[in-house]
């Protein structure tokens, strides 16, 4: 579709990926019209037929997983649904697959292109150590790992409270600078791109892209922050076939 992004970062010429926006699907408002998530009370035959458009786009078979803000990383298999916030696959042709609608989804690969993964990261399951999920998944050296970050909320619209800073700086307190004051006393505005980079860069995994997107001030993108009642765009990378 036209608007949909194809992520700018060098990874391997078998390796590719897409991250959708609300545009080319059926769905009526709030989910118009490219809703992919089954579970936010859309029609369910507006969905299917949103879902088979994606399908068809790429000749691919996305992996839809049951998420759930844990850091469960399962082999991609497009036959089944399970619950879980991330997958890889080194079958061609299979969609690693992460849905969201202000939480971050984060596409990984190995320099070698032979294995990739995706993961749906909300603070939860950040903090739980999802993105460390994802990179073990690949097998690989931290050297070998390229990681893109996608659509999330930006961190002029994440404000949270102390204790989400609390449970990020207890683990790593160099995340202490991915907070800053918000205006409304005793809160903080959350950079969820640095927070990523840095959980990555202590496993030693550096070359990391993308970031720099915000899903609730950007309307190509459904946001729960902007409007609880919408729905979810997917980011998928899978081996070309």
């Amino acid at each position: 579709m036209s608007d949909w992004l194809i992520p700018d970062w060098p990874a391997p010429s078998q390796v590719k990926a897409c991250v959708t926006t609300r545009a080319g699907g059926v769905s009526l408002a709030p989910f118009d019209s490219l809703n992919l998530g089954d579970h936010v009370d859309d029609v369910l035959d507006a969905v299917l037929e949103n879902r088979r458009r994606l399908t068809d786009a790429f000749a691919i078979e996305p992996a839809w997983l049951r998420q759930v803000h844990g850091v469960t990383v399962v082999e991609a298999d497009p036959g089944r649904i399970v619950e879980a916030d991330g997958s890889w696959t080194s079958t061609p042709g299979i969609a690693c697959t992460a849905m969201t609608a202000d939480c971050l989804p984060a596409l990984f690969c190995n320099r070698a292109g032979t294995r990739v993964a995706a993961a749906h990261a909300g603070w939860r399951g950040l903090a739980a150590g999802v993105l460390e999920a994802a990179f073990e998944s690949l097998a690989a050296e931290p050297a070998d790992v390229l990681v893109w970050l996608g659509p999330a909320i930006g961190p002029q619209a994440f404000e949270v409270g102390p204790e989400v800073r609390e449970a990020f700086m207890q683990q790593l307190p160099i995340t202490e600078r991915a907070f800053v004051p918000s205006r409304n006393p005793g809160k903080f505005m959350a950079d969820i791109y640095e927070l990523a980079r840095l959980r990555l860069a202590a496993r030693g995994v550096t070359t990391v892209y993308g970031g720099g997107f915000c899903t609730v001030t950007d309307p190509r993108f459904f946001s729960y922050r902007r409007s609880p009642r919408t729905g979810r765009f997917a980011s998928l990378i899978w081996l070309e076939r």
